[in-house]
């Protein structure tokens, strides 16, 4: 539009796209601007005669761009005025603005959504970005598998609320936890079944939502919701939950760009939330094998009085402790820890514990167990070459015996015990410290021996209670002595006050410790004799353990116990070499030791007919609990445990017969 404007603001000439632009009547021409009608924005720089550039006023519902130049250096005084309507440039610029705006949002989405790996908080930042750049309100429901990890079901409509942001006070909609079941003709139903999103543009018209409760959907328009979009959280083809984006009073209804935009931000969040199910889903593999591997409960003895504690960070890993009775009282405290976390971790930790219960079974000292031990972490490490990595471990193995109060311990790798003793003194006894299993190369491992005084506590512990990212190892000893110094506290207390001290609410690396207190065995309770190389002194020594039996109220088993005896000693003088010792322990059971200084290895055998012998280790197996042989530096012990019965006959008794067919002519 053009417009020729005299000196005095009178309007001298208007074309007719000006006409139109400014809706001027048919005699517009002669008379002052001013008079035109025009609205104030655009009528006062007209007639001020200024020079104005590209100024954009509103002229009834149009968006004009004016220029105004002055004629007088070409001619008269007055201006030329020229218009052009932007009016569609604008609705241009306005959705531009609003395209950066979702980019800007979609981007926020990628970085804002999946920052954990946490289900349920990957569903509340989906719904924290949207509001209120997007939506005054975003809800999320997921199905119940997903939030365990596990694979969801084809099509189900029963879904639990897991995030609502955008509500403040008390609302209509489902709160956070509940779970609800969609009916078919409700909006998320629909679109779980189609697989799209569905708009409901206007909530106050539209009436199949509200057959999912009518009455709720009356608050739910009261309170001025009226818009929505519900999507399906599909991932990898398979859906999660279903998103919804509710819009209040003061914004605009829902149309279908809104659609194709929730569509898209849902879909870069479903896989955030997948992502979360499926590490879920590892984590509660490894976290049920690993406890599953783990000692259920601590078994019965009497050396040492045991607390622990296992406590697992967010990744799984390989820590394992372990309480092992052995014979003669004894017990085996251990604790490893298999370097790395995962499935892989808790399954080696595995092997690694139920080696060390077998080769504890065969009696093994504390540094021959973890030279074995070594051998099949390095055996390991050569059959899973495909895995590509190696299986790094330590571990701490001390054995106790209450009948001398001693401790032999042996370490690969692994941290040495805090020794805390009757007075409240804590010391870090110096245990040589050998390679990391897997990477002896067969060299000796060399142990410590201690004598503790009864009450004495041992701490064993894996280094994820000493070290951490902000503290050092040598601090983190200096802290642990100073939870474990003070007044007497039983094994329990000392656990609780340790945790409590040493370690976050979330740590970054799982954490073995098992405490345990001392025991000394009564020495009433030991009985021990020297035998001469003579079987007529087997009649002597069967005799004098008969009435140290009766001294300690153990006649019902006096008969079993003395026909084990005489089995052992005889063969100790018939087949071993001086000295030959005989020891009884009275503690929960009646164990039987006979040593000498041979090393031979006797073995069970079933003799033929025709046999003179071999059938003295067949009746010991037969009346006895558990029976075996531990080796010394000096030789080796031949040992028998037996129930302690309080009246009755002893659990493994034969009949008359059978110890008569299996008696043979070893002297007695």
């Amino acid at each position: 539009g053009v417009l020729i404007v005299g000196a005095g603001g009178r309007l001298l000439l208007a074309n007719d796209e000006a006409r139109r632009l400014l809706d001027l009547p048919a005699d517009a021409e002669g008379l002052q601007v001013t008079d035109l009608g025009l609205e104030e924005g655009i009528a006062e720089p007209i007639a001020s005669g200024r020079s104005v550039t590209d100024e954009v006023h509103m002229a009834a519902d149009r968006l004009l761009a004016v220029n105004i130049r002055p004629t007088a250096p070409y001619g008269s005084a007055g201006t030329v005025v020229t218009l052009r309507d932007t009016t569609e440039l604008r609705a241009l610029s306005g959705r531009a603005e609003v395209a950066r705006e979702r980019l800007k949002l979609l981007y926020d989405a990628g970085v804002q959504v999946g920052t954990t790996l946490d289900v349920e908080r990957t569903a509340e930042e989906l719904a924290e970005v949207a509001v209120p750049r997007f939506a005054d309100i975003v809800t999320v429901d997921l199905l119940d598998p997903v939030l365990r990890g596990e694979e969801p079901p084809e099509l189900n409509t029963e879904m639990r609320r897991t995030a609502a942001v955008g509500l403040h006070g008390e609302h209509p909609l489902y709160p956070v936890g509940k779970l609800v079941r969609f009916v078919p003709t409700s909006p998320m139903a629909a679109g779980l079944a189609g697989g799209r999103a569905v708009l409901e543009a206007d909530l106050r018209t539209a009436q199949l939502w509200r057959t999912q409760d009518p009455e709720n959907s009356l608050r739910i328009l009261d309170r001025g919701i009226h818009s929505l979009i519900a999507v399906p959280l599909r991932a990898r083809g398979v859906v999660l939950g279903m998103a919804g984006y509710w819009r209040g009073p003061d914004s605009p209804s829902f149309d279908e760009e809104d659609v194709s935009f929730a569509e898209e931000l849902t879909a870069r969040a479903a896989l955030s939330v997948d992502n979360a199910r499926r590490y879920t889903r590892e984590h509660t593999v490894a976290d049920t094998l690993q406890r599953s591997l783990l000692p259920r409960r601590v078994p019965e003895q009497s050396a040492v009085e045991v607390a622990h504690r296992y406590l697992a960070a967010q990744a799984v890993g390989g820590d394992w402790f372990d309480v092992i009775p052995l014979p003669g009282a004894r017990v085996a405290l251990v604790v490893g820890d298999v370097v790395g976390h995962g499935l892989h971790a808790a399954a080696t930790m595995g092997r690694l514990r139920t080696a060390v219960y077998n080769f504890s079974t065969l009696d093994l000292p504390p540094d021959e167990l973890l030279s074995h031990l070594d051998e099949l972490v390095a055996h390991i490490d050569t059959d899973e070459q495909e895995w590509g990595g190696i299986t790094g471990a330590t571990c701490l193995c001390a054995v106790y015996d209450p009948a001398s109060g001693r401790v032999t311990a042996a370490t690969a790798g692994h941290p040495g015990p805090a020794l805390v003793l009757p007075d409240g003194t804590v010391t870090f006894p110096e245990v040589p410290v050998s390679p990391p299993l897997g990477l002896g190369a067969g060299l000796p491992i060399d142990t410590a021996e201690l004598t503790l005084p009864e009450g004495s506590v041992l701490a064993l512990f894996t280094d994820g209670l000493i070290e951490s990212r902000d503290r050092d190892p040598d601090a983190g000893l200096a802290a642990l002595r100073t939870a474990l110094a003070g007044p007497s506290r039983t094994p329990e207390e000392i656990c609780t006050s340790v945790i409590d001290a040493m370690l976050p609410a979330r740590p970054s690396d799982d954490v073995a410790l098992l405490v345990a207190r001392t025991r000394r065995l009564d020495p009433e309770r030991i009985a021990q004799w020297d035998v001469p190389p003579d079987p007529a002194a087997v009649s002597r020594v069967r005799n004098a353990c008969a009435r140290r039996l009766a001294e300690w109220g153990l006649e019902d088993i006096a008969f079993t116990t003395e026909l084990i005896l005489s089995e052992l000693i005889t063969n100790a003088i018939r087949y071993g070499t001086e000295p030959i010792r005989v020891r009884l322990l009275y503690d929960r059971s009646l164990v039987c030791e006979v040593s000498d200084g041979s090393s031979t290895s006797p073995h069970l055998r079933r003799a033929e007919d025709t046999d003179e012998g071999g059938r003295g280790l067949f009746l010991v197996a037969q009346f006895a609990l558990r029976w075996g042989t531990r080796y010394t530096d000096r030789g080796k012990i031949i040992w028998s445990e037996q129930a302690v019965h309080e009246a009755g006959e002893p659990a493994a008794m034969i009949p008359e017969e059978a110890l008569l067919a299996g008696w043979d002519d070893e002297p007695l």
